[in-house]
């Protein structure tokens, strides 16, 4: 068994605030005055599910052009209300979501807010900006063309979940960029963009009750009765077959090839023996039994190892290699048969054990900053945790069994029902 600090010691509900306000945003707070700052960290419900495949990469496309212009501030006055005080605020989008985060010093943490709630609520887009984004994103798409983990990545995602929303990706394609105007990018915000299913986090210097109050006196008003609900997920169909696609690139020295399923969701009771799993078969020391075979033994590999990606839908569970072109499908059987023996052998005690102390004793230090302690409250939100997360995750750890372990991979992995993208020189 391995054990953490005391659990006073972790955020519970004995020091985090939770406040939901009438409007549908919850905040999350907590002290530390051993900082003299604060960080915010939040997400809101305008993600690319809401993007037409005509359009796609809309909703990435508005964030960060939020902080480019509103109906007060200029993009430089933006920009220099910041750096007049050393404070930071930046958005990002996402699948379910866009994502914020910020800090400032506790005693301007009221300016800061004041600006998230004006960049949130009047943004104007202005062209000039808005267009050097779009070549900025053109460019990014143009270099991701490139790349062999992208591509290998994108051609696992169009396997695994055909006819999913997961298939997409986030920042679109070079076509979809180019038909987005100025007209779709307020229209996205003034249609998606309000308080309902709003997330935020703070933690820093200040008492809580303090930071909530002041992120009510900015938000609290806020109102979106248009703002539509979350699309429902609909199913993943299970893979019956090894499916294999490859995208050439030509001039490369270097393949990359991506494998794997999709896994369980964050909130699934199988995601932590899941992960668990995952850490023993492609993450833990040397990248896990799959590093150790493919990347030390054969000598096949630049990197390989394994992830597993639960959140609000079923992320992927898969294996990531860089790998020789001559050295793919060698590489590909040798993955093959580690997935067979997971689902096939319990993983020994000693591999559970190490990646149990491994899961506990990073815990504290994932929690030493206020940016890790606001990002830990956003997922205690996001995904229904419980305020007392933190202080039973010890004892949720060491409950998985071999046996568990086991039972779940059988679920999800099997090695004759496989996605492979694979992306590189014919």
């Amino acid at each position: 068994m391995t054990s953490i600090p005391a659990p006073q010691s972790l955020p519970g509900p004995e020091d985090i605030s939770r406040s939901a306000f009438p409007n549908g945003i919850v905040v999350l707070a907590r002290s530390n005055f051993n900082s003299p700052s604060v960080y915010i960290n939040g997400s809101i419900l305008a993600g690319s599910l809401f993007d037409s495949d005509e359009k796609l990469g809309l909703a990435n496309f508005v964030a960060p052009a939020l902080m480019r212009g509103t109906a007060r501030r200029s993009f430089h006055e933006i920009f220099e209300s910041l750096e007049s005080v050393g404070a930071t605020l930046g958005f990002s989008g996402g699948t379910h979501t866009t994502g914020f985060h910020g800090m400032s010093l506790a005693e301007d943490l009221d300016m800061l807010l004041n600006l998230l709630g004006e960049v949130l609520r009047q943004p104007v887009f202005p062209e000039e900006h808005t267009e050097r984004l779009r070549a900025q994103f053109l460019t990014g798409l143009a270099i991701r063309a490139q790349d062999t983990g992208d591509m290998a990545s994108m051609t696992f995602d169009s396997i695994v979940y055909e006819g999913h929303p997961y298939r997409r990706p986030e920042d679109g394609y070079p076509e979809t960029i180019q038909a987005i105007t100025q007209a779709d990018l307020g229209e996205f915000h003034r249609r998606h963009y309000g308080p309902k299913g709003m997330i935020i986090t703070l933690v820093g210097g200040m008492e809580p009750a303090q930071m909530i109050d002041a992120v009510a006196r900015v938000l609290g008003d806020w109102q979106n009765p248009e703002q539509p609900e979350s699309p429902a997920l609909p199913p993943v169909c299970a893979l019956d077959s090894v499916t294999v696609r490859r995208v050439n690139i030509p001039g490369k020295a270097q393949s990359d090839l991506v494998l794997g399923v999709a896994g369980p969701e964050r909130r699934s009771p199988d995601y932590l023996p899941a992960s668990l799993g995952n850490n023993i078969l492609g993450q833990f020391g040397m990248y896990g039994r799959i590093g150790d075979v493919v990347r030390e033994q054969e000598g096949l590999a630049y990197y390989a190892y394994s992830s597993l990606g639960g959140g609000i839908g079923p992320g992927p569970w898969d294996v990531t290699a860089g790998v020789a072109p001559e050295n793919v499908e060698r590489a590909i059987e040798l993955i093959r048969a580690e997935i067979g023996r997971l689902i096939t052998e319990p993983v020994s005690e000693a591999e559970l054990n190490d990646s149990k102390a491994n899961y506990v004793g990073r815990l504290p230090l994932s929690l030493e900053s206020n940016a890790g302690v606001a990002g830990a409250l956003l997922n205690l939100e996001r995904f229904d945790l419980g305020l007392d997360y933190y202080q039973r995750y010890s004892g949720l750890i060491n409950a998985v069994t071999r046996a568990e372990i086991l039972e779940t991979a059988r679920r999800y992995l099997h090695p004759d029902r496989l996605g492979i993208g694979v992306a590189g020189p014919e």
